[in-house]
C-alpha cells in the first residue's frame, strides 16, 4: 500500500556546463547532507534542479554558497511498492480525488518499494487521497 507525506524540495537553476552536477553534489555531500532524490535537467544555457535532501536548511545554505537563488517548496512524496501497476493505483487516487499532477518523478530500484515526488494543485487532498 502507497504511503504520502509532504517533504521540501530544493529547486534553483545555473548555468548549464559540463561537470556542474559534480560541483553541486559534491558541494552537499561537503556539508554531510544525503540527496535523497533529485531530479535535473539542461534546456539550452540552463540546468534545473529539483532536489530532495534529509536536511533542507544545510543544503539550501551550501548551495546557495553557489551563487544561485534556491527556491523551497512543499511537495509530495509517495512510497509504494516496487510491483506491477502500483504507480498507476496512486495516479488513479489522486485524479478520482479531483486533483491535478503538475510533475513527478521518482525511482524504481531492485528494492521493495519506489518512491516518487510529485507536486500537485493540492497536496494536502492527493495526501489525503493516497493514504485513504
Amino acid at each position: 500500500m502507497a504511503k504520502a507525506k509532504k517533504s521540501k524540495q530544493l529547486s534553483f537553476e545555473m548555468p548549464n556546463k559540463v561537470g556542474l552536477l559534480a560541483v553541486i553534489s559534491s558541494a552537499v555531500a561537503e556539508a554531510k547532507v544525503n540527496i535523497s532524490a533529485i531530479c535535473a535537467y539542461g534546456m539550452g544555457k540552463k540546468a534545473y534542479f529539483m532536489v530532495l535532501t534529509e536536511n533542507s536548511a544545510k543544503a539550501k545554505k551550501v548551495l546557495g554558497s553557489l551563487k544561485t537563488k534556491v527556491e523551497e517548496e512543499d511537495v509530495v512524496t509517495v512510497e509504494l511498492p516496487n510491483k506491477v501497476g502500483e504507480l498507476g493505483k496512486v495516479a488513479r487516487k489522486i485524479a478520482d480525488a479531483g486533483v491535478d499532477i503538475l510533475y513527478l518523478y521518482g525511482t524504481a530500484g531492485a528494492g521493495k518499494t519506489s518512491v516518487c515526488v510529485l507536486k500537485t494543485a493540492n497536496d494536502n487532498k492527493a495526501i489525503k487521497a493516497i493514504n485513504k
